[in-house]
């Protein structure tokens, strides 16, 4: 289980699907070769997630990766 305090770099190795996820939720652009740095947490907050909502991407991304597992 991940929570928000994740690394990305740690997050896109260990569950590569995460990418996908990421994209539609508008979290960086890691296939286009962006430097990928920083926390989940930090990465959201960036593209104007407030706590909750991170904490509901946290969530989501649990669920999506335990059903792609």
């Amino acid at each position: 289980m991940i929570d928000k305090d994740i690394r990305i770099e740690d997050l896109v190795e260990k569950y590569p699907d995460s990418i996908a996820f990421l994209a539609e939720k508008g979290i960086r652009c890691i296939r286009c070769g962006e430097p990928v740095w920083g926390s989940l947490d930090s990465a959201a907050a960036e593209k104007g997630f407030n706590e909750k909502d991170i904490t509901k991407l946290v969530e989501e991304l649990n669920r999506f990766l335990k059903i792609n597992e």
